[in-house]
C-alpha cells in the first residue's frame, strides 16, 4: 500500500500496489502493521456497503460526534464516485476546509478519514458501490451533518447528470453552519 497525505489534516489517500501474474493480481487493502506504522487507527468494529443505482446520487455530509466519533476508511468497489471530506474540528489547522478525491473500482484507491470530518460523495456512474470500515458502531444519537451546499464551505460538486441529483430530504435540510 502507498500512503499519500491528503489536503486536510489527518486524511490519507491509500493506493494499493497490485502484485500480478498471468492470472491477475493480489493487493493488500489493509495491514494492521502498516496502518500502525503511519500512526493510524487499527481497530475496526463495523463495515458497511452503500449501493447507489443512479449517477448523480449525493450522500452527505455526515459524521458522528463524541462519544461515538468514528474514523472511516472508504473504498469504491463498483462504479466511480466524487468523495468529499470536510474538516469540522475547531482546533484543526484545516478547520472548515474541504477536499475531494475520485474513488473508483478501476483506481482501487481508498481514503482514510479521521474523527471530526464530515463525509459525503456523489456518484459519477450508475451502479456505484462503496465499502466502509468504521472504528465505532453507528450510533443514531451521535449522527449529525451539514448541508452539502452550505455556503460556509462552498464545496465544488461535479455537475449533476441531465436527470438531476438524487438527495435525501434529510441531507437537503441541515441548517446553515455557524462557527
Amino acid at each position: 500500500m502507498h500512503f499519500t497525505a491528503g489536503d486536510l489534516a489527518g486524511v490519507w489517500v491509500i493506493d494499493v500496489e497490485p502484485r500480478g501474474d498471468p492470472r491477475g493480481f493480489l493487493a493488500r487493502t489493509y495491514s494492521v502493521d502498516t496502518f500502525a506504522a503511519h500512526g493510524l487507527c487499527t481497530r475496526w468494529v463495523q463495515t458497511s456497503t452503500v449501493f447507489n443505482p443512479l449517477a448523480g446520487t449525493l450522500r452527505g455530509m455526515h459524521l458522528q460526534r463524541a462519544p461515538a466519533a468514528e474514523v472511516k476508511v472508504v473504498r469504491c468497489t463498483a462504479g466511480r464516485v466524487y468523495d468529499v471530506m470536510l474538516d469540522l474540528r475547531p482546533h484543526s489547522p484545516t478547520f472548515c476546509r474541504w477536499s475531494a478525491v475520485e474513488l473508483s473500482a478501476d483506481n482501487r484507491r481508498m481514503v482514510y478519514i479521521p474523527e471530526g470530518l464530515a463525509h459525503g460523495m456523489q456518484t459519477l456512474e450508475p451502479d456505484s458501490e462503496l465499502f466502509y470500515m468504521m472504528s465505532e458502531f453507528y450510533t443514531p444519537a451521535a449522527a449529525t451533518g451539514v448541508r452539502w451546499n452550505d455556503p460556509a464551505f462552498a464545496i465544488e460538486w461535479p455537475p449533476p447528470p441531465a436527470t438531476g441529483r438524487v438527495i435525501s430530504p434529510k441531507d437537503q435540510e441541515w441548517p446553515d453552519f455557524h462557527v
